[in-house]
């Protein structure tokens, strides 16, 4: 199998004043990316609803969104995350499966929450994920990492334990009518 070429890409930083200024760009990606079968016809992942969530997330604290566009300007693809505000309610459902240290960090504001990312379906196995992803976490203050994927949402679920995630042993859901989720962190640049 040849070696996978992660094409020339431009990184840009948007907070919650500045994200809002390319809300269509980003529904449309979500809507390319969640209109298969599998995801079509189900409310919660309907672009209206995830609109409603994405532009609650711009007041969230510590909200920042980086895009991937490609050399011609194109959107290839986005992250968005927040920084954990312990009183979520899928955070708080896990209780004693979450590591002393992390708990803490989260009460003292030290963990970023990665909501989203999304890559083009037609960009997809470039490795543009990956580096959406690290550039995120790479600008982030914040020393752990956590996010939720959906349990059988492949390949997305099989690579972040080969990015150093470790899968906790609970699963979530984030609201009633949503899908069961993978809680994940990722530990502090030092200690991979």
């Amino acid at each position: 199998m040849p070696g996978r070429t992660t094409p020339a890409l431009t990184f840009t930083r948007l907070d919650g004043q500045t994200a809002p200024e390319i809300i269509t760009e980003l529904t449309d990606v979500y809507a390319k990316v969640y209109g298969v079968p599998r995801y079509v016809g189900d409310a919660f992942f309907s672009v209206e609803t995830f609109a409603s969530r994405l532009t609650g997330a711009f007041e969230m604290g510590g909200f920042e969104l980086v895009t991937a566009r490609l050399a011609d300007g194109a959107l290839a693809g986005y992250v968005h995350g927040v920084t954990l505000a312990t009183d979520r309610p899928w955070w708080a459902s896990l209780g004693d499966v979450v590591p002393a240290d992390v708990e803490k960090a989260a009460e003292t504001g030290d963990v970023f929450w990665l909501r989203e990312l999304m890559v083009l379906p037609e960009h997809t196995g470039q490795g543009i994920g990956r580096a959406l992803h690290d550039e995120m976490v790479r600008g982030r203050t914040e020393s752990w990492t956590t996010l939720t994927c959906i349990t059988d949402n492949e390949p997305a679920r099989s690579a972040y334990p080969r990015w150093g995630y470790e899968v906790l042993p609970r699963t979530i859901k984030h609201a009633e009518e949503s899908p069961v989720y993978d809680p994940m962190l990722l530990p502090p640049q030092g200690s991979r």
